[in-house]
């Protein structure tokens, strides 16, 4: 059985932003396809929540890989999974 998904008002904001800069690098198909692969990678964790590995800064948070250039961090509760935030790995790194 599939785990509800939750998005958090971070996880709205980010995705956008990175939809939008593929959009503007490189063209509308790339950024839908893009969304695509995410809604893909996000029905595989509804489903398997704890495939992808847990980050080292908190407990029950988890980062999976959308694409080599974006991740996806997630909390994993009994009955749902909260999309925290979309990470652009091109950035600097992530200190939280």
């Amino acid at each position: 059985m599939a785990l509800s998904i939750f998005y958090t008002k971070r996880a709205k904001e980010t995705i956008t932003l990175v939809y939008l800069s593929i959009q503007q690098k490189f063209g509308d198909r790339v950024a839908d396809k893009f969304i695509k692969k995410t809604e893909k990678t996000i029905k595989l964790i509804s489903e398997q929540p704890y495939m992808f590995k847990e980050s080292s800064f908190e407990i029950n948070v988890r980062i999976g890989l959308i694409t080599k250039q974006t991740s996806i961090f997630y909390r994993v509760t009994n009955d749902a999974i909260h999309i925290l935030f979309f990470w652009n790995n091109l950035q600097e790194p992530l200190s939280i």
